[in-house]
């Protein structure tokens, strides 16, 4: 990569999305109101809901069904949740080796999906009744995955030994 300029030509993580996926709360308000506390301890933020925007009857889903929750983190909360991620939930995962480097979109932005959303330390375990997965999108301004990898890097970001 050629040196820049101009400093703020240099890549930046702008915003992290989190998505909290649900499923079988169609008819639980109960359920619903306990994702929503699961991903608002997760993320120290209030989440929105997603809802389905037409009826698929092979997903057996219908217009207006609950599908997930979303978070847009930024600024202080973006980075006090991306050293969390970093140092705590993602060495705590079973048999990890560090993440793949495959995970890139064309634009330089990863995702990652934990599968068990009990790896985060605010969760009690006591009050869960689902397993749920959490996806999460590290958006960045750098133009390749190239970039974004050395971005990410110099965060801390622990990808997988080739």
């Amino acid at each position: 990569m050629k040196k820049p300029n101009n400093p703020l030509a240099l890549p930046r993580l702008t915003k992290v999305v989190v998505n909290y996926r649900l499923s079988g709360v169609e008819d639980s308000r109960e359920a619903l109101a306990a994702a929503e506390a699961e991903i608002t301890a997760i993320t120290g933020q209030k989440p929105k809901l997603c809802r389905a925007k037409k009826s698929i009857s092979a997903f057996k889903l219908r217009q207006g069904d609950p599908l997930a929750f979303k978070v847009t983190l930024r600024g202080k909360r973006m980075f006090d949740f991306v050293t969390k991620l970093f140092n705590l939930i993602l060495p705590r995962l079973r048999d990890f080796k560090g993440m793949p480097d495959s995970s890139f979109d064309g634009q330089g932005n990863y995702n990652l999906v934990i599968k068990d959303q009990t790896y985060f330390p605010e969760i009690n375990l006591d009050k869960i009744n689902k397993i749920r997965s959490v996806q999460i999108t590290l958006n960045t301004t750098a133009s390749s995955p190239s970039e974004a990898k050395m971005l990410l890097s110099g965060l801390g970001f622990p990808f997988a030994k080739n």
